[in-house]
């Protein structure tokens, strides 16, 4: 099983009070024989259909020394998720929890920015202090 990061249990209330239901914790990815496993999946009732939209969430403190090597290692393991989702859970959007400070102060750097976006990395901002999200970046 996963080691859980320190905001965990701060994005899972997050999540439940922007109206998601927790559906996973963590959400396990098995792929042509190979497992994985992100933090939490969720679905949410779409207001103007019938369906929900499905997602799953990995969640990153970069807390290292070095935010470069976290972005690096979260941008594989990302890629990862994605490769295995699209192959076994493809109606389930992938998303990258990260909080706003680390967001404002190293995420919105214009050459980390170009980063994400050729990655096609999709954020989910939160505020840890009040628990709640702030942003979604898709």
């Amino acid at each position: 099983m996963p080691q859980r990061d320190l905001y965990h249990y701060i994005v899972r209330q997050a999540l439940i009070k922007d109206g998601w239901t927790i559906t996973a914790d963590p959400f396990a990815l098995e792929y042509k024989g190979m497992w994985v496993y992100a933090d939490l999946g969720a679905e949410r009732p779409l207001a103007a259909q019938k369906a929900e939209r499905k997602i799953v969430v990995e969640i990153k403190m970069f807390g290292a020394p070095s935010m470069m090597t976290e972005l690096q290692k979260a941008l594989g393991q990302y890629g990862v998720y994605r490769t295995f989702l699209k192959g076994s859970s493809p109606e389930r959007e992938l998303f990258l929890a990260v909080a706003i400070d680390v967001f404002q102060d190293f995420l919105q750097q214009p050459a980390i920015r170009d980063v994400l976006v050729d990655h096609r990395i999709q954020l989910l901002v939160f505020d840890p202090t009040m628990e709640e999200i702030t942003q979604w970046i898709e």
